[in-house]
């Protein structure tokens, strides 16, 4: 199957991410354009007014200045006067006293001077034949908007007395203003549709720049699915995105996989041919294990029964009687114990138990734990010290991990000598943490290191009566460490022996 065909197929009920970020863009593009356009619409024409306006005050206070300051006259002023004009579309004109034009920008001076005597010596008779509508009074001028009923032209004008009696006035044509409003919303629309065709076709390239190699990714990713290795990124660009090492972490993810599926594989042709060997010797155990449980639970029944019966009355001296009641229901209770340890063992070793794999905080664990425990260490006026740690997280049966941590600390405390401290610490390492537990004490002597994970195995059998213990309980450590594969083991030092477990934390 093609590229082409395997992508309609995989992309043809849904809109792909080429189309989305495409249409995204344009929608945007012509949404920022239409919005512009209709403020222009809406607020040109206003603009434009509020310009001329402010041209038109300044031309007007441009004549007072002159005036005032005896100027009107000079070249400069007519140099100025001709700018303002020309730049804004205004014409002007100035009269003094006795109506003889001072200053005038146009050819019509007599028509200006005509208008501006209307609205000074006569603004009732103006308003009647003209339309005017004022927008602002001052104390020497007036500005309005005037249209002319002859012509139907509207006018922007100011006019007033300035300096010493001469009449002024300022004005400009309003059909300008509507005419540059729309020659600029026109080629505002022209630009606009160039703009947008032109943006389109960038966006268009753009998004298949950018989704191409999200594409090639997809593909692979696909392929992955179907246990196809084969299938790898490489990158076509000219400098390393985000994507390329998306792509690179893929190639990588793609090729340990396939390391992890050939092993695998292997591993599993060499666990058939050890089934048959594995199967004879688990045989073995569990009728080992079934014989010894058998063996126990008979004399457990008995020795409780007898210690039943003489806490009854079977002995005349209540003393005695409640001496050996309670010595035959301790060594009951050690003997339950080791049963129950004998059980918990023969499930770990033959797998009628599997880890339950989860992530948990081992600091919050061990923290609880000692909690728990702290009257054991008191009453063996034991000094425990565990540091405070941030939280670490960890990969393991959080249950079966603390049945390693207490049979660790139970051995602690029944060993304990010397300074009798015990202390817990924490150790991380790359990708793994370790946990250890440390009395202070005699050193395991060396010819027994070997042989301390072995069921049943005792160092020194006297303290190990004394204490009730069972010698299973490394056995238990051992069976559950290897079950999860994980490292564990013990240390000796001068002053006592540290013991300690392994676990990953990634």
């Amino acid at each position: 199957m093609s590229t082409s065909s395997k992508k309609i197929k995989k992309t043809g009920k849904t809109h792909s991410i080429r189309f989305e970020i495409s249409l995204a863009f344009i929608l945007i593009m012509v949404g920022t354009f239409g919005f512009c356009f209709i403020i222009n619409m809406v607020f040109m024409e206003s603009f434009y007014i509020q310009n001329k306006k402010e041209a038109i005050i300044e031309s007007y206070r441009s004549i007072d200045t002159a005036i005032s300051s005896g100027d009107i006259t000079s070249d400069e002023f007519d140099q100025e006067l001709g700018r303002i004009c020309e730049r804004y579309n205004i014409e002007m004109i100035v009269l003094d006293g006795d109506s003889k034009t001072v200053k005038a920008s146009a050819n019509n001076a007599e028509l200006l001077a005509k208008v501006l005597w209307e609205n000074m010596i006569s603004p009732t008779n103006s308003f009647l034949i003209n339309n005017i509508t004022v927008l602002e009074v001052g104390e020497n001028y007036t500005l309005q908007i005037d249209e002319d009923k002859s012509t139907g032209r509207k006018y922007l004008e100011m006019w007033g007395v300035v300096g010493n009696g001469n009449l002024v006035l300022v004005r400009s044509t309003m059909e300008s203003i509507k005419d540059n409003v729309i020659i600029s919303n026109t080629f505002m629309v022209y630009v606009g549709i160039i703009a947008i065709v032109i943006g389109s076709v960038v966006i268009l390239y753009i998004a298949r720049r950018i989704t191409e190699p999200i594409m090639r990714l997809y593909l692979i990713s696909d392929d992955m699915k179907k246990l196809n290795f084969e299938a790898k990124y490489e990158s076509k660009g000219y400098y390393h995105s985000e994507i390329d090492a998306l792509g690179s972490n893929m190639n990588e993810v793609s090729e340990t996989l396939e390391k992890t599926i050939k092993e695998l594989k292997n591993a599993n042709i060499s666990l058939k041919q050890d089934i048959a060997q594995k199967e004879e010797i688990d045989e073995m155990r569990k009728e080992f294990l079934s014989n010894v449980s058998h063996e126990l639970k008979t004399p457990i029944a008995l020795i409780q029964g007898y210690a039943e019966g003489l806490k009854e009355g079977i002995n005349d001296d209540e003393e005695s009687r409640n001496f050996y009641c309670e010595v035959i229901m301790d060594e009951a209770s050690k003997m339950n114990i080791m049963v129950k340890k004998l059980l918990t063992l023969n499930q770990l070793e033959f797998g009628n138990e599997s880890a339950n794999m989860e992530r948990f905080d081992i600091v919050d664990m061990i923290t609880n734990y000692l909690k728990s425990a702290e009257l054991l260490a008191k009453q063996k006026d034991v000094t425990l010290k565990f540091e405070k740690y941030d939280p670490i997280f960890v990969w393991g049966d959080e249950f079966k991990i603390e049945e390693v941590l207490m049979n660790y600390y139970s051995n602690a405390l029944n060993h304990i000598d010397g300074e009798k401290i015990i202390e817990v610490k924490l150790v991380q390492k790359d990708n793994h943490v370790r946990v250890s537990v440390f009395n202070t004490g005699k050193p395991i002597p060396e010819d027994s290191i070997g042989h301390i994970w072995e069921k049943f195995y005792k160092v020194d059998k006297a303290r190990t009566r004394e204490y009730g213990g069972s010698g299973v309980g490394l056995s238990i450590v051992k069976a559950i460490m290897e079950g999860m594969h994980q490292d564990y083991g013990v240390i000796n030092y001068d002053n006592g022996v540290e013991f300690y477990f392994e676990l990953e934390t990634k």
